[in-house]
């Protein structure tokens, strides 16, 4: 008896255990899971630092100035009436209370730094409300929360410096304080989560090991590369699994074999992949070898057949490995998009356990009115605009056109005695 979609999809996420932890280089680590939490090893940013390219200041104006510091460079203190050229991210010297903008100010022939442009009066009654009013959107900050390593105990002076103490200074620890969690176990390694582990200080990451896929197309019919030709076709789904498996984060190795089965045994049998996915051979005919090849295997059945359209002869088998480290193969049928039904209901739930990650699910309402099946689920390619899914055409089981112009795939429950679902009705939304 067939199992239902939502009992596939619950099977296939069950039954793989995650894989185990190393630790691996940042370089290597993108698509990786983390497989434990991520806390920051020092202050974020670790010194104070300007904001801006400006000029460090101290006391009121107008100010001398002593020199420059740039990114990476270490600062001697400031006293009052002094000031530093500063270059954004550099660290903040000590002593420093605000930093002036670049734009903002001004160094007269004399190395004496004003606030304005060259050639205002900087006598006039206005001079120290007009900058204040100016940076009136900085916020204003206590004299040691600015400083790195400094203690102070004088009061804020904003007025007296003709703009808001720690103006344009990134405080230390602002993002972060050391031994914060910056990220859980289970979040995906992103390019921005490598950029946040490196501002942390790590060099490298614990995260599960990379699920190993093979990919085995199968087919006397089917072509690598070339035009369609007499009763050849190419094999579209190599490469469109291939695509969707490296985005995966998996490691993934693809061959093609015959429709014989004594070639599928041995490649099957073969391989140190944790999962190896097959595609077409599923049903019941002439060169549909899977399930004999399986049997040979000595494997377990956990799925063989899904109430589903497309897609219905889908099956999911353990077989070798051990406890703790188990093998499974995925087979799917050889349609395009009956293919793509069984990927997103047994492979992606299996592949994200064995990964780390949790399963997820989006709900939007649907665009148009969709027609139900009275027993199976449908998947339906669909666009998502203005935050509904709007159902395509093209959406034959042998049919890629339709999945080609789609965001996701919805999720049509059987109807029973319903025989469409209307506009507005929510529905589940797979992404491809």
């Amino acid at each position: 008896m067939s199992t239902s979609w939502a009992e596939a999809r619950k099977i296939a996420g069950a039954a793989a255990i995650p894989l185990p932890v190393t630790r691996v280089p940042l370089a290597q680590a993108r698509g990786t899971v983390l497989a434990e939490s991520l806390s920051a090893l020092v202050d974020l940013p670790p010194f104070a630092t300007s904001a801006m390219d400006g000029w460090a200041v101290a006391g009121p104006g107008p100010w001398r100035v002593t020199g420059r510091v740039l990114a990476g460079q270490e600062a001697t203190r400031l006293g009052d009436g002094e000031a530093v050229e500063i270059a954004t991210g550099a660290r903040m010297p000590s002593g420093a209370e605000a930093v002036l903008r670049r734009e903002r100010g001004y160094v007269d022939a004399h190395s004496r730094l004003h606030v304005g442009e060259k050639g205002d009066d900087q006598d006039g009654p206005n001079h120290g409300a007009s900058a204040a009013a100016t940076t009136a959107a900085a916020p204003q900050r206590f004299y040691a929360a600015v400083t790195s390593g400094t203690t102070a105990t004088r009061t804020p002076r904003g007025a007296e410096l003709g703009l808001p103490i720690g103006a344009d200074i990134r405080p230390q620890g602002q993002e972060s304080r050391r031994g914060e969690t910056l990220l859980s176990a289970g979040t995906r390694v992103t390019p921005a989560v490598l950029g946040l582990a490196a501002a942390a200080g790590y060099d490298d990451l614990p995260v599960h090991e990379r699920p190993r896929v093979a990919l085995v197309v199968i087919g006397d019919e089917l072509a690598g590369s070339g035009l369609p030709d007499g009763a050849r076709i190419r094999d579209a789904l190599g490469p469109m699994f291939t695509a969707w498996l490296d985005a995966l984060g998996v490691e993934v190795t693809v061959s093609r074999v015959a429709d014989d089965p004594r070639e599928l045994l041995a490649v099957v049998a073969s391989s140190p992949a944790d999962l190896v996915i097959t595609t077409g051979g599923t049903a019941r005919g002439p060169v549909d070898h899977v399930h004999r090849v399986l049997a040979e295997l000595g494997a377990r059945l956990l799925i063989d057949g899904v109430s589903v359209r497309p897609g219905h002869p889908m099956l999911l088998a353990q077989y070798g490995g051990t406890r703790q480290h188990r093998r499974f193969v995925a087979g799917l049928p050889g349609n395009p998009l009956a293919a793509v039904a069984g990927f997103v209901t047994v492979v992606r739930p299996l592949l994200r356990r064995l990964a780390g990650l949790a399963d997820t699910s989006h709900f939007l309402p649907l665009g148009d009115a969709v027609p139900t099946h009275p027993t199976d689920t449908r998947l339906v390619p669909v666009s998502v605009t203005e935050a509904s899914a709007v159902p395509l055409r093209f959406t034959g089981p042998a049919m890629l056109r339709g999945l080609a112009l789609a965001d996701g795939l919805a999720v049509v429950p059987p109807g029973g005695g319903v025989v469409a679902l209307g506009a507005g009705q929510r529905v589940e939304v797979l992404t491809v």
